[in-house]
């Protein structure tokens, strides 16, 4: 960071010639391809120290992703191919590594772990969750399961996130939905995507290393000219901390599949964040960046779901998903974080998309 502090036209010695001085030592890092940000005020200036906190957590999520480790449990279903990923080039630009997993051995450690561990999860949920026991038990105890493996595996591996290949075998071959585990996980500060998207919790990974609090990957379902809002949706597995207070956490069961543990909820009103980790053979990476207004409304979907009102016409936000081609999954965080995203995307080099 860089910083000059502006000089009285006294008609004295100009003493500090600080605005000279990064104007220096702008040139001699731009020479050796060094990042830089650069503040020009008074040291007491509010929106200058404000500057200089979005410099630092954008320095803060550059260190969060060259030292990240991503887990991997199973490959993206068929067809997803907006979930697919390049290891290389992800160490390459950011420093993160990617580790696999084979699903078949985490299906069986989530399977095997012991009753007892699994009850003090669902004591847990029961605090949160006034439904639990109306849910089918052998299936949400099933998802405790899941939950309990996830820590043991982030335990074991030095997961700081994980993309998880959440259907068909969790269901198929353990009778339960990953997606309530999921949350908690999440919740608890290593935030996990679906499909196995290892780019989207890339994403999750930044969004967290800057706003400080966990994030959520989620479909964009719903555009409304009229209202000028869309649906951000996905079938249960967001952190409970984005949950509307004006509505209880729910149990609930797959949308598809008809069984548990997902939770259902409507998000917070709030302003909001968006990001997203694209990538195409053409353009290579850059990065997505939006904001918005999640406004209090009644559940739009089964799971949950959230209405935004975008900073720009939510027609002409989905105009931009589809002329773009961006991958399904958006990934949300609650506060107005995108200048520290920006700054992000500079100290890496990312060219920046904006969607709103």
């Amino acid at each position: 960071l860089l910083w000059a502090v502006p000089e009285e036209r006294d008609g004295g010695r100009l003493r500090l010639n600080s605005l000279c001085g990064i104007n220096l030592a702008g040139h001699a890092l731009r020479r050796r391809g060094i990042p830089y940000g650069y503040v020009l005020a008074p040291a007491d200036d509010s929106t200058a120290l404000l500057r200089v906190d979005q410099l630092a957590r954008a320095g803060r999520a550059r260190r969060a992703l060259a030292q990240a480790r991503i887990g991997l449990i199973g490959e993206h279903p068929a067809g997803f191919d907006t979930c697919s990923y390049d290891a290389r080039s992800l160490e390459d630009l950011f420093g993160a590594q990617v580790d696999a997993l084979a699903l078949d051995g985490f299906l069986a450690a989530a399977r095997n772990t012991p009753e007892q561990t699994r009850a003090m999860v669902l004591d847990r949920l029961r605090t949160r969750v006034p439904n639990l026991d109306q849910v089918e038990a052998t299936a949400t105890a099933g998802t405790a399961g899941v939950y309990v493996a996830l820590q043991e595996a982030l335990s074991a591996r030095g997961w700081d996130g994980v993309a998880v290949r959440c259907w068909p075998e969790f269901f198929t071959e353990l009778g339960c939905a990953a997606c309530g585990a999921m949350s908690l996980t999440t919740e608890d500060g290593a935030p996990c995507s679906c499909e196995a998207d290892v780019n989207g919790t890339l994403t999750l990974v930044l969004l967290q290393a800057i706003a400080g609090e966990p994030p959520f990957i989620t479909d964009l379902v719903n555009v409304d000219g009229a209202s000028d809002t869309a649906v951000l949706w996905h079938c249960g597995l967001a952190p409970w901390s984005m949950a509307d207070p004006a509505r209880p956490v729910q149990a609930t069961v797959h949308s598809n599949r008809k069984l548990p543990l997902l939770f259902e909820f409507t998000l917070k009103p709030g302003r909001v964040t968006l990001a997203r980790l694209h990538h195409t053979p053409q353009t290579g990476y850059r990065l997505v960046i939006g904001g918005g207004e999640m406004v209090s409304a009644p559940p739009s979907f089964g799971g949950t779901s959230g209405v935004i009102r975008f900073d720009r016409p939510a027609l002409e936000v989905f105009d931009t998903v589809m002329a773009e081609g961006l991958e399904h999954h958006i990934c949300v965080v609650y506060g107005d974080h995108r200048e520290a995203l920006r700054a992000f995307a500079d100290l890496v080099g990312l060219d920046v998309l904006e969607l709103t």
